[in-house]
């Protein structure tokens, strides 16, 4: 997993691509996502895709909803974008995020990236 300051290192490269926003509960921050919009996703024109790019909960606040709540804000900015679908790749394996992903309705779309499976979102 990347460490926060990886990822406005990142934004602040990609301006206007990057929606970095950190996850507070009241005086408490409890986590960290980026989003990003419309990127070249094959590098050649042919697609452009948005969806999560980071998703960091503290350790110690995992499964209390605030990755629910995380993944909900950007599909609802997407929405607002007049995106229809919310991409997110993740590592394979059994303490990775994949059930996590799948119990939210994301589902494999069958690509492979950098070891990663790729998962898509329906939000419209």
């Amino acid at each position: 997993m990347a460490p926060v300051v990886k990822s406005l290192a990142e934004a602040y490269v990609h301006p206007g691509v990057a929606w970095p926003r950190l996850l507070m509960d009241g005086e408490r921050a409890v986590g960290f996502l980026m989003a990003f919009f419309d990127v070249d996703w094959f590098e050649d024109g042919s697609c452009f895709r948005s969806g999560l790019w980071r998703l960091n909960i503290a350790a110690g606040e995992q499964g209390k909803g605030y990755g629910r709540f995380a993944v909900e804000s950007v599909a609802a900015e997407l929405r607002r974008r007049g995106t229809e679908e919310l991409y997110v790749t993740w590592h394979p394996g059994e303490h990775g995020p994949e059930n996590f992903y799948l119990r939210l309705g994301f589902r494999p779309n069958g690509e492979v990236v950098e070891g990663e499976t790729v998962g898509v979102l329906r939000v419209r």
